[in-house]
């Protein structure tokens, strides 16, 4: 056998090989990379919009939570507020509760002491007769001395 021969006969089943590998094998596989490629690619992207949605979650989660706790905050401040609010009106209602029990009181003690007063007038008046009455010897008519003995309770 020639060198040569063989050597042709390996070059023509080489390059069979070659254009059987081109026209059968290598499409499917290029096809099947390309596949793979774009697999990847939008596996990249969809977790690139990920990290990005996930920025964006934790952006507006900070700031909900921000408006939270300033909601929270303006709740307590009103709250407090109010609670003042009514911590002054108890006051005032206690003041106005006792200067009114206060005002009752006074009118009472002084309506027990005009009683007392015109108790002690009365029995006065009787014990200033009856005192009267022995000193003249003889009994004092009340009736008859009306006029006398009201302006006698009047000075006293």
């Amino acid at each position: 056998m020639n060198i040569n021969a063989t050597l042709l006969g390996q070059a023509i089943t080489f390059a069979i090989l070659i254009w059987f590998t081109m026209k059968f094998v290598w499409p499917p596989l290029m096809a099947a990379m390309a596949e793979r490629a774009k697999t990847i690619a939008d596996g990249l992207a969809a977790a690139e919009r990920g990290k990005h949605d996930l920025e964006l979650a934790e952006k507006r989660a900070a700031e909900i939570l921000r408006q939270g706790k300033e909601k929270a905050s303006e709740i307590i401040s009103a709250s407090e507020k109010r609670a003042s609010e009514i911590i002054e009106e108890a006051k005032a209602q206690a003041k106005a509760e006792g200067d009114r029990i206060l005002v009752a009181a006074k009118a009472d003690i002084d309506q027990e002491v005009f009683r007392a007063k015109e108790q002690l007038r009365t029995q006065v008046s009787a014990v200033a007769l009856a005192g009267a009455g022995k000193i003249l010897g003889r009994e004092i008519d009340a009736k008859a001395h009306n006029d006398l003995l009201d302006k006698l309770v009047a000075e006293i």
